[in-house]
């Protein structure tokens, strides 16, 4: 399913059901039911056609919405073993600390927003009528060391781009794994139809606008003095990317 794909369910009950799977992320399809009143036979006939029309899906007792979004990716370097995959509901907890770790470098004001919306949200993807959101992680021996986000609102005069904010734990850089990120990302963004790709970072970021200028990014616009860090006033560097 296309994250640009209009939604259309045929039934207001079924409509309901994957709502509330998608605000939740990963639900057990009894609390769903139960949450929601719908009557069990009709509940589980609703799921049913859900699953096959490509909406949700089950895996591990969970009801979650589905996103096509490929497999996981093995690296090995010299010194070290690393894994891209979609990410997972179960991954937001390791998601919101590895960004908000980055964010504590206070270079990346976008993806701390990120953080907070994930985390008070509780629910990690996203497709409904109003935006979408896809996460990619990079995990070593299961755990998340990096990500990268998309986000696109179901805007029809923005509905050609969509914003991304990567990044890596320190202690991970200096292995490719950002760039093996970034790449996924965007291998995505156009499989899905978005044509233009964007972020922003102060300018005090220098390691961040080499790294995107070194993957043809491009500086389209810049804000004088638009954020204030550590009681200094920095520039908004606005960068794109064409796919």
């Amino acid at each position: 399913m296309g994250m640009s794909e209009s939604l259309e369910f045929g039934h207001e009950d079924r409509k309901q059901i994957y709502e509330y799977v998608e605000r939740h992320g990963a639900v057990d399809a009894e609390d769903a039911q139960g949450a929601l009143g719908v009557d069990p036979g009709g509940f589980r006939h609703h799921v049913a056609i859900l699953k096959r029309d490509g909406r949700l899906e089950e895996t591990d007792g969970k009801l979650r919405v589905t996103i096509d979004a490929g497999t996981a990716e093995e690296y090995v370097t010299e010194d070290l073993e690393f894994h891209i995959r979609p990410a997972r509901q179960e991954d937001l907890t390791g998601i919101v600390g590895a960004i908000r770790q980055v964010a504590e470098e206070k270079t990346y004001i976008e993806a701390e927003s990120v953080a907070d919306e994930i985390d008070h949200q509780e629910a990690l993807l996203r497709h409904n009528e109003l935006e979408s959101r896809m996460f990619f992680v990079a995990t070593v021996e299961e755990e998340v060391v990096g990500w990268v986000h998309l986000y696109a609102p179901e805007v029809e005069k923005l509905s050609h781009t969509a914003e991304l904010t990567v990044g890596v734990l320190e202690e991970y850089r200096g292995y490719g794994i950002g760039a093996h990120l970034l790449a996924r990302g965007l291998e995505w963004a156009g499989s899905n139809g978005y044509e233009k790709v964007y972020q922003s970072v102060p300018s005090s970021n220098e390691d961040a606008i080499a790294f995107l200028e070194a993957h043809d990014w491009e500086t389209e616009a810049v804000r004088e003095d638009h954020y204030k860090l550590n009681g200094h006033y920095v520039d908004e560097v606005m960068m794109a990317v064409e796919l």
